[in-house]
């Protein structure tokens, strides 16, 4: 017998996923308000993420939008070798390159990209 392919977002991958999400934040010191901002839901929800009674299977754009916070915390801290507060300062501190500092940059879909590519280019130097 054949076995069924394994949808992309069960909802084990939603309870991973806000608890990455939740660790990131608290790791970057990123408020929950910031990161209902940054993953498109209230901060009363990311509270309900942070005690795990909302995965974020339920809302798949929240779960595409925590990915890439992930994804961006991931990037960072390879950079800064797992300093947690050179993180954190980095993504506060105004950032010549972004024009902006990292965190307000990261408030809209388009930022977080922005943030995402820049960390990216840095990671690996052509």
């Amino acid at each position: 017998m054949l076995a069924q392919p394994v949808a992309a977002s069960e909802p084990r991958d939603g309870v991973i996923v806000s608890k990455a999400a939740i660790r990131a934040a608290e790791r970057l010191g990123v408020s929950q308000r910031d990161l209902g901002t940054i993953i498109g839901v209230s901060e009363s929800t990311v509270s309900r993420m942070k005690t795990g009674d909302f995965p974020l299977d339920r809302d798949p754009k929240a779960f595409e939008l925590s990915l890439l916070f992930i994804r961006l915390y991931r990037s960072l801290d390879a950079i800064v070798g797992g300093d947690a507060k050179a993180a954190a300062s980095w993504l506060k501190s105004y950032n010549t390159a972004l024009e902006t500092r990292p965190i307000d940059a990261v408030q809209t879909i388009t930022g977080l990209l922005n943030v995402i590519e820049y960390l990216d280019s840095r990671r690996a130097p052509v």
